[in-house]
């Protein structure tokens, strides 16, 4: 409303200006035409016509060489030069007509007699009439035209920002707890109810990232639950029984629930950093070749299984030699894990990208469920991981390993007859 009254001041004082301005050059300009026609008359040798339709609002003297009256119209007749202007000048003058305010324009003259200077003057009474009857216009439309202005901007306004006040009210009831409401969202596609719709979105991912929490300390829980009670119930035994349980054998069986705690904690962590995108890379040029090689003589050395290497080639990636060797051992330990007799292994170069398959010749993968098995704590068979000491979190890790590397992971139906798990990196020429 401020904004607008300025501008409807500013727009009324230039209104009121430039109409004064008009009126008054039309004026001026009909005092003009009057002073020219006397002139003319004087100069014809006519006796110039100085009579006039109304007294109030003409006068018209003529002035020899000295600025003395040699004739006037008959309202002024008898008073002295109301104006001494040279021709073509024009000034506004007071006249005892009424004693208004008039405007007067002067005009040369040749004659017989000698220089002659016509002096014709209109008043200005219908320029300030016409002048107050707007400002009175004015005065009373603007008060109103600026209410009418506000109460339409407050009501227009009010109106729009309604549903972002029921976005805000819906958004002040919302807490952790109940992620599952959502904000009103009004009809349209306007700025405000894509902002709602964007928030409803925001919510949806807040809860599923709260479930996806809860899942995860919840599953994390149980996975270390699991050692601390073999640790407990053997230390427990040992105590109440010391010969039923040796040193040896308790001491073995903490290191082994030990070490699956460690792992599961590294494992944790990881998939923690990389939550928070913090996983920390080293990147240098690695042949992925090497660590194939390394990790086939490894499973050779660890399990009884045939592991074909025949099929792997030369291939550089630019990465983290680490968190490779991680990413390899996780599938290393997931195919052996499922299958009966082969692990077979195949690293290619194609398109300036480095193509890794590891299979087995298990059960493999329902496709419904090859999407499933990269989340978090996700077995298909939980007694059977338990048994082989699976966390559920190998191919998660697989999964941040790959995408922090700038790659992409994939399982499918492996020739042998169980699951193929396809990893595809960028090469150390391309990347």
């Amino acid at each position: 409303m401020l904004v607008v009254a300025v501008a409807l001041v500013a727009g009324a004082l230039t209104l009121v200006t430039g109409l004064r301005g008009t009126l008054t050059d039309q004026v001026r300009s009909a005092a003009r035409a009057r002073a020219a026609e006397v002139a003319a008359q004087l100069e014809a040798g006519r006796e110039p016509t100085l009579a006039v339709a109304e007294e109030d609002e003409e006068v018209v003297q003529i002035l020899d060489a000295d600025g003395r009256v040699v004739a006037s119209s008959p309202n002024v007749r008898g008073s002295p030069a109301l104006a001494t202007l040279r021709p073509g000048q024009s000034a506004q003058i007071a006249t005892p007509v009424d004693d208004d305010r008039f405007i007067a324009v002067a005009a040369a003259a040749d004659t017989p007699e000698g220089a002659r200077t016509v002096v014709a003057a209109r008043a200005l009474a219908d320029v300030s009439d016409s002048t107050q009857t707007v400002i009175r216009l004015l005065l009373i439309g603007l008060p109103v035209l600026l209410l009418l202005v506000g109460f339409t901007t407050w009501k227009a306004v009010g109106r729009a920002l309604a549903p972002v006040e029921a976005i805000r009210t819906r958004v002040d009831e919302i807490s952790a707890a109940e992620l599952h409401r959502r904000v009103p969202e009004p009809p349209g596609t306007d700025e405000i109810a894509r902002l709602a719709a964007t928030m409803n979105r925001m919510l949806g991912r807040l809860e599923r990232a709260q479930a996806s929490q809860r899942r995860f300390v919840s599953d994390a829980s149980h996975e270390l639950r699991s050692p601390v009670a073999t640790i407990r119930q053997h230390a427990e035994v040992a105590l109440a029984h010391p010969e039923r349980i040796p040193v040896t054998g308790l001491a073995e069986t903490v290191l082994a629930e030990g070490l699956r705690m460690q792992y599961l904690v590294d494992d944790l962590l990881l998939l923690a950093r990389a939550g928070e995108e913090t996983l920390a890379l080293q990147r240098r040029p690695v042949d992925l070749d090497d660590l194939v090689f390394e990790e086939a003589g490894r499973l050779r050395a660890v399990t009884g299984l045939r592991i074909d290497t025949a099929a792997v080639s030369a291939g550089r990636v630019r990465g983290d030699a680490t968190g490779l060797r991680r990413m390899l051992r996780n599938l290393a330990d997931n195919a052996a894990r499922y299958a009966r007799r082969q692990v077979a292994f195949t690293l290619s170069e194609r398109a300036g990208s480095v193509v890794l398959t590891v299979e087995d010749d298990g059960d493999g993968i329902p496709e419904a469920e090859r999407e499933r098995v990269f989340e978090r704590f996700v077995r298909l068979d939980d007694a059977r991981a338990r048994d082989h000491g699976g966390t559920g979190l190998g191919l998660a890790i697989v999964a941040e390993l790959v995408r922090a590397h700038g790659g992409t992971v994939a399982i499918a139906d492996s020739g042998l007859g169980g699951a193929r798990i396809e990893v595809v990196l960028p090469s150390a020429e391309g990347a």
